[in-house]
């Protein structure tokens, strides 16, 4: 955490403990300090938490002594964040809405909104760090099981150059510890789960209110049927929940995961085994490509680098080489499974996140592949 006392700080005061401990950090570094809590989703239903989560940030202000803002962005989460993700969707892909949501809401109307209110920086309860000497770079968070830097990859330059990541440098249990000791209300509150605009509720229910689709086979890797599925965008790359396919006296008893979609005959196509070679990938494809500090040297002959492919994996060892229209070819060291499109790569030197882009395909697998009218979507 940078920059002098008395810099006015505006924190996204979510009312969970997290972001609650962010703004206590920067008062105690001389920071002043508001509040914004900011209203993403408006549509009221049994697994809404809003009311709750405002209550709480209300009350964390209240706690802190600082002064607590409020905002409604929902008209633009739906057209920047919500309208693409059906339309990802559609197309067979599996998107990441929390990414975009970062990119264009958290980063981008939030910064927006509270320079309108007079402040120098804002600040979230991410874990991850940042720093400005002279420019602005992401790195890593200290807790390694909490970092959060592949949903914020793709966040712009100059919002990372106003953002302070207040627990960068924390681990979770002394966050929740710092809670507790100054006597916050949520100190014990459960962190947040799944996609912001669907809750807790189950991910199929949301999908069905918004996203039209139609049940089709299930098929093994020779073409035989093996249930039906409920429509295609309810299953992604490496699926194993909801297939509805085990225990069959013609095949072993391991489970089945999905291994692709055949868009064009609507089939779900399935494999056995967790790492069955149909699953596993040493090449792919990214596009729509941003680099928090501009693009490294060397890509256009290929650059020994780190990615994730998902959040919480563990950065792997590739080599990057960019290709026409902001894109690059990444090849892995080690297969990586279950590469999806729609999905996103975020690439790392050492600690440094560098940025990432849109998983648009995957090369070869690593036995003989899909018969070709099949598509790896």
């Amino acid at each position: 955490m940078a920059e002098p006392p008395q810099k006015m700080v505006v924190v996204g005061l979510s009312g969970g403990v997290d972001s609650a401990v962010a703004a206590l950090c920067l008062l105690r570094a001389g920071y002043r300090v508001q509040g914004l809590h900011m209203t993403n989703w408006d549509d009221a239903n049994e697994y809404c938490t809003a009311g709750t989560d405002l209550a709480d940030a209300r009350r964390v202000a209240t706690d802190l002594g600082i002064h607590l803002h409020e905002a409604n962005f929902s008209r633009q989460y739906r057209a920047a964040v919500f309208e693409d993700f059906l339309r990802e969707l559609a197309a067979g892909r599996t998107p990441n809405p929390d990414v975009a949501c970062n990119r264009h809401i958290k980063f981008g109307v939030f910064l927006e909104h509270a320079t309108r209110l007079g402040a120098d920086f804002i600040a979230t309860g991410h874990y991850a760090r940042v720093t400005h000497d002279p420019e602005p770079r992401l790195f890593t968070s200290a807790d390694r099981d909490k970092d959060q830097t592949y949903f914020l990859h793709s966040i712009e330059r100059g919002a990372l150059a106003r953002t302070l990541f207040p627990l960068g440098s924390i681990e979770k249990h002394e966050v929740r510890r710092l809670a507790r000791e100054y006597g916050l209300a949520n100190h014990a509150k459960k962190d947040s789960t799944g996609i912001c605009f669907v809750g807790e509720r189950p991910f199929r229910q949301f999908l069905s209110e918004h996203v039209h689709t139609k049940p089709g086979p299930i098929l093994n890797p020779a073409g035989q049927q093996l249930g039906e599925h409920i429509g295609l965008p309810f299953y992604t790359l490496g699926q194993r929940e909801g297939l509805k396919v085990g225990g069959r006296n013609d095949s072993l008893q391991s489970p089945w995961f999905v291994a692709a979609k055949d868009l064009a005959r609507n089939a779900l196509i399935v494999v056995q085994g967790r790492d069955h070679p149909w699953l596993l990938r040493r090449e792919l494809r990214a596009g729509e490509l941003r680099w928090l500090a501009g693009e490294p040297a060397g890509l256009d002959s290929g650059l020994e680098l780190h990615a994730r492919i998902r959040h919480r994996q563990v950065p792997a060892r590739c080599h990057v080489r960019s290709v026409p229209v902001a894109q690059a070819e990444v090849t892995f060291d080690i297969a990586q499974r279950a590469p999806t499109p729609g999905q996103y790569l975020v690439l790392y030197r050492g600690e440094e996140c560098l940025g990432g882009g849109v998983i648009l395909e995957s090369g070869a697998m690593l036995a003989a592949p899909l018969p070709a009218n099949l598509a790896t979507a």
